[in-house]
């Protein structure tokens, strides 16, 4: 079973490649945050491909899609929609917003108003909007995946920590190599691949992987391993704000689904230590000391990572 869900990701990742140029190992959390539910936001300075890597995997598996450009002027009402009257009917109708889909991508998503970009908050974190006092279920299975600039940039505001911890990864593309670069100028140069980009699985194939994902095994060691992790970003002088037991559940569900994209039945440490940077570091909160020393969120996740010692005797 392991291996059909290894083939199935290879197939999806080989798709992207297709188009997007380099990146395998941003690729690889994508498909991580994808395939466990886990919510994925891509920060990273206009133009390296954030969105075109999202529209890469939303063409390669057949959900439903919608694109929502955030904007200063974007309402909270734009995106889970809103109730409006009906002629025809004498009544007041819910009107659906363009978070109503499988797929959504939350383009720039840090350019809209905080309360805007708060709109979203339910509908990562319980698959619904509530609209007037009425809850609309989405459709499964559901994933957003959100970019956002540097908030150093014109016109960008900085997402809310609430917002921050419903993303279970997060990562950065940086620029490409020379090599790639001339790569991309030679696949763009007569027309954008994307248009031409058919689906390699279907819906049902993603609830699949999903359901598999949550079966890997995980030891009790390992479960004890990344609540002392997570307890250990909430100690020290360079952090403000710590780890939500949220950041725990999400690591443990993205070391499963690395697991499972792996071969493997049950969870290992270094799963665990693969994941951490990406799952941790964009909700670390640093503190002003931190600042001082000219630390970043990754640095401290690789010192919380040295801190805690590695389990052994992890049962097969």
């Amino acid at each position: 079973m392991n291996s059909d869900a290894q083939r199935l990701a290879e197939s999806i990742a080989e798709n992207i490649s297709s188009v997007f140029v380099g990146k395998g190992h941003q690729v690889r959390l994508l498909l991580v945050g994808f395939i466990s539910g886990l919510h994925v936001l891509i920060e990273d300075i206009p133009g390296v491909g954030k969105t075109t890597l999202a529209r890469c995997l939303a063409s390669s598996v057949d959900l439903d899609f919608g694109r929502i450009q955030f904007t200063p002027d974007l309402l909270p009402g734009d995106v889970v929609g809103m109730t409006v009257w009906s002629q025809e009917k004498r009544e007041f109708v819910y009107k659906a917003g363009a978070v109503i889909h499988q797929f959504v991508l939350a383009d720039e998503i840090n350019r809209a108003s905080p309360r805007t970009q708060s709109a979203l908050l339910e509908a990562m974190e319980e698959g619904g909007v509530t609209v007037d006092g009425v809850t609309h279920v989405l459709p499964a299975p559901f994933f957003v995946i959100a970019t956002q600039n540097p908030v150093y940039m014109i016109g960008a505001f900085p997402l809310p920590e609430a917002q921050i911890d419903r993303f279970g990864i997060s990562f950065s593309l940086g620029y490409p190599t020379g090599e790639d670069e001339k790569e991309i100028l030679s696949r763009f140069q007569v027309e954008n691949p994307l248009f031409s980009l058919d689906p390699v699985c279907s819906p049902e194939d993603i609830v699949g992987l999903r359901r598999q994902a949550r079966e890997v095994r995980v030891d009790e060691k390992v479960k004890d391993f990344i609540i002392r992790l997570s307890g250990e970003s909430r100690r020290g002088s360079l952090v403000k704000l710590g780890l939500s037991p949220r950041a725990s559940q999400h690591l443990m569900l993205a070391a499963q689904t690395h697991a499972l994209l792996e071969g493997r039945g049950f969870v290992i440490p270094e799963d665990v230590l693969e994941m951490a940077q990406s799952v941790f570091a964009h909700r670390l909160i640093l503190s002003a000391e931190a600042k001082m020393e000219n630390k970043s969120q990754r640095q401290v996740v690789e010192q919380i990572k040295s801190r805690v010692p590695i389990p052994t005797g992890i049962r097969a």
